[in-house]
């Protein structure tokens, strides 16, 4: 669990409900099913116009992330190369045949797969690289679904606004029917002003970052592999990796 987003979240609405009630405001009158439904909604749609399925499908499993961030264990990544490398140097690319089944890493094992295959070291970052490449691109593309819906939401916040303020001019012989139409249209600015620089925009940021630590990850990884397929000592191959700890 990340509890830094956690206190994050409940840190900044938590201020701003706060700061609410101290000014003497009542926090039922926040509460606008009519207005959240129409910039959600509003957000969700557009999003979906701009965004092709296999990205929209990637954003909602990688969501989870900001809360549960992927385990990136680079200090045990490291001791594993070495481990292989040791192996490696005693008994030869093939010794490491055995010890693919055990790896858990998808990206660590094919590697290690190339390797035992006898594959050149250009050969192998080059296939390995096109794959990181790959998985880079498509996680970025799904991070930044929620930066476009941090860039929708304002503006869908507007229109709700609107909207609000048109039910208004059309009750004006109507007093009692005011009051709704005014809360609307100002929650509706809020939900969306809200909803964007608390929450989307913040998640696709740290989404980026998690990609970016999950590439160098696979970057270390590529670094460590080319090493044993050269025949580098093992003493240095520890040494070179750890340039990439943080």
């Amino acid at each position: 669990m990340d509890i830094l987003t956690v206190v994050g979240i409940v840190l900044a609405f938590g201020s701003i409900l706060g700061g609410n009630i101290l000014e003497g405001g009542h926090t039922g009158s926040l509460l606008q099913m009519t207005a959240f439904i129409i910039v959600f909604g509003g957000t969700v749609g557009a999003v979906m116009i701009q965004t092709p399925m296999p990205t929209f499908m990637r954003s909602l499993k990688i969501a989870l992330w900001v809360f549960l961030p992927p385990k990136i264990a680079q200090k045990e990544i490291i001791e594993k190369i070495v481990g292989w490398s040791n192996v490696a140097r005693k008994e030869g690319l093939l010794g490491l045949e055995p010890l693919i089944e055990a790896e858990t890493d998808p990206f660590a094992k094919k590697g290690m797969q190339l390797l035992v295959d006898g594959s050149e070291p250009d050969a192998i970052r080059g296939i390995l690289e096109v794959e990181l490449s790959s998985k880079e691109h498509s996680d970025t593309q799904a991070a930044k679904v929620y930066e476009g819906m941090g860039g929708y939401c304002p503006t869908v916040g507007i229109i709700g606004a609107v909207m609000g303020l048109i039910h208004v001019m059309n009750n004006l012989s109507d007093p009692s029917k005011l009051g709704g139409g005014i809360a609307t249209a100002f929650v509706a600015t809020i939900y969306g002003v809200g909803l964007a620089n608390l929450f989307m925009l913040p998640m696709a940021s740290k989404l980026k970052a998690i990609i970016h630590d999950q590439t160098q990850f696979r970057e270390m990884i590529i670094e460590g592999i080319i090493s044993i397929a050269e025949g580098e000592n093992p003493r240095n191959i520890e040494t070179k990796l750890h340039g990439y700890l943080h």
